[in-house]
């Protein structure tokens, strides 16, 4: 017997992957302010260094708190909408817990 997902229902669907985008751009934004602050900071301790040096440290905040922001929202996604709970069900039925032998 298929185990359906929360997810499979459009109207569910379309709700959390609202929300995703939503918490997405609000991390954008956060992303993008801490960018800034922390280049300000680096200009008054060290000076013009390099235009390499920013924009490489530009491009390595923003890709390492992008790609966690929008990793913890799948998270987030996948736990809030009960999809983890639909594959758990799933995944007892296939493979029985060693206790329910007992």
């Amino acid at each position: 017997m298929p185990y359906r997902s929360p997810l499979d229902d459009p109207q569910t669907a379309a709700h959390a992957w609202a929300r995703y985008r939503r918490l997405m751009r609000g991390m954008f934004l956060l992303t993008t302010a801490i960018v800034i602050v922390a280049l300000a900071l680096l200009y008054r301790e060290v000076g013009m260094v390099s235009v390499h040096f920013f924009i490489a440290t530009a491009l390595g905040i923003g890709a390492a708190m992008l790609l966690m922001s929008a990793l913890m929202g799948l998270v987030f996604l996948s736990s809030g909408t009960g999809h983890d709970e639909a594959v758990e069900q799933a995944d007892e039925a296939i493979h029985p817990k060693p206790e329910d032998f007992q």
